[in-house]
């Protein structure tokens, strides 16, 4: 078993002043892989401080000069990526495949694109033609705290300390202490990369303790988390004090809007959209709503296709799901697939309790509920598990009025070949993001939600600016 027990704070690997020990459970296995420790308020101190020291220093440096930091990193992470693969698939239970190809690559890709928007980046601008005198100045907002989760560590990683790195700022990053052996071996690539000493600084602790503690810091001008909704209401009660920048990327709801007129691969791509990571996603399509008229056809093409959908160990390589993330998921899931069935829901395949020949570790079946309306738990509440919900609709304005019926606005998908009925659709979703045919959104584009699912915009020049604040400045001499 691994032990994991320093921090890294101000270039040096440090014992934490926090003692308190915490098991890291492989859920494949429900045995402990790994033993760390949970810091303090001594602790998230001591890295605010370092990366307080750290500031002038890292902002003042030249744009190129940091841009050249950070394509080290990527040098180092693609190199290195079998290990945080197995780290992951350790910590989290991503199948030991899924979790290199998908769960490193998007930290890879992440990377990648944030190099290529920096490029191109000013942080001098002019205000515009009609005041030659006027320039934009966008300058570091400081040292901010980022506190990642355990469902896509890396890619929510790489989403946050390289845009802050690039931007200028230091930072405190506290990964979740359900999955923090991934951002351990991140902060041994930062170190390799040779960052000057306080530019990244981490902690491990739990959201009570260090994350209350960085979220009320009077030197950290900024938050970014992502997480539960629940949480990000929290974090921004307690940032209120001190007036710093919260940027929350929260939960999801997604509808996937299916008319009758979509391709004949849509179904299998929006059942194993939604299964993708187990369920564990925020953006998973996890309402399927479905044209009356073909309504039964998809039910029974969802049960085909969720059966066909093997579930093992995360250390076993293949095309398979793995566990959930930690028994607290666990129950959480089985709670609610229960409480769909008690609603009313139509059970088509699934249901409660472990696959077949799966007796121990977080294994959950894959689910697919029919005859669901709007008002039902299954449908109002983010399950984070791989359950579908299917709901019939007449009509593109039903189909409208039931995907915006949500606390939630992240992602929503539209499925037609009617290219004039999509994009009306799309531009009437509330939500962040709307993925239509299966195309995905393209590199730089930004990633983020409106309503509870938050307000952050992650990824290319929005997520750099995320880290930056504008200042106007007048009167500007023009260089000869």
């Amino acid at each position: 078993m691994l032990e994991k027990k320093r921090f890294y704070i101000d270039g040096e690997w440090v014992t934490p002043s926090g003692g308190q020990e915490l098991a890291v459970i492989d859920p494949s296995t429900e045995e402990a892989c790994a033993v760390i420790l949970l810091g303090d308020e001594a602790d998230a101190n001591a890295a605010v401080a370092a990366a307080k020291r750290a500031f002038p220093a890292w902002s003042g440096t030249e744009p190129a000069s940091r841009l050249e930091y950070v394509e080290r990193l990527l040098e180092i992470y693609k190199r290195r990526a079998p290990e945080m693969a197995k780290a992951i698939s350790q910590e989290m239970g991503a199948p030991i495949d899924m979790a290199l190809a998908s769960q490193v690559g998007a930290g890879a890709y992440h990377i990648a694109n944030f190099i290529t928007a920096f490029k191109d980046f000013q942080f001098l601008r002019p205000l515009g033609p009609h005041a030659p005198n006027d320039r934009i100045q966008m300058d570091a907002i400081g040292v901010v705290g980022l506190i990642t989760p355990w469902n896509w560590p890396m890619n929510q990683v790489t989403l946050k300390v390289v845009p802050a790195l690039l931007a200028g700022c230091t930072m405190v990053l506290k990964p979740s202490e359900v999955a923090p052996l991934s951002s351990m071996l991140f902060a041994e690539y930062i170190d390799e990369a040779g960052f000057p000493k306080g530019v990244f600084n981490l902690v491990n602790g739990d959201g009570a303790g260090v994350g209350t503690h960085l979220s009320s810091h009077p030197d950290i001008e900024m938050i970014s988390f992502t997480g539960s909704t629940r949480a990000g209401i929290a974090i921004s009660k307690v940032a209120a004090e001190s007036l710093k920048r919260v940027v929350l990327e929260l939960g999801g709801k997604g509808a996937n809007i299916v008319f009758a007129d979509a391709d004949p691969s849509a179904v299998k791509r929006g059942v194993l959209h939604c299964f993708n990571n187990t369920g564990q996603s925020c953006n998973a399509p996890t309402r399927m709503l479905v044209e009356r008229s073909i309504y039964d056809r998809v039910v029974e093409e969802a049960k085909t296709v969720a059966e066909g959908v093997a579930v093992d160990s995360s250390h076993k390589p293949g095309k398979h799901i793995g566990p959930l993330s930690s028994e607290a998921q666990f129950r959480k899931v089985q709670d609610l697939i229960q409480k769909g069935i008690d609603e009313g829901a139509r059970l088509v395949t699934g249901g409660v309790g472990r696959p077949d020949g799966q007796n121990r570790g977080y294994f959950v079946r894959p689910t697919v509920f029919a005859d669901v309306n709007n008002q039902m738990t299954i449908a109002r509440e983010e399950i984070f598990g791989p359950v579908l919900s299917i709901i019939p609709f007449d009509g593109e304005e039903q189909a409208i009025e039931i995907a915006n019926d949500t606390p939630y606005g992240l992602t929503n998908y539209v499925q037609s070949s009617d290219g004039e009925k999509r994009n009306r659709v799309a531009s009437r979703l509330k939500s962040g993001m709307v993925e239509m045919n299966g195309n995905p959104r393209a590199p730089g584009a930004p990633f983020g939600g409106v309503k509870a699912s938050g307000r952050a915009r992650e990824g290319g020049v929005w997520g750099i600016e995320e880290f930056l604040e504008p200042k106007a400045i007048s009167g500007w001499t023009a260089q000869s």
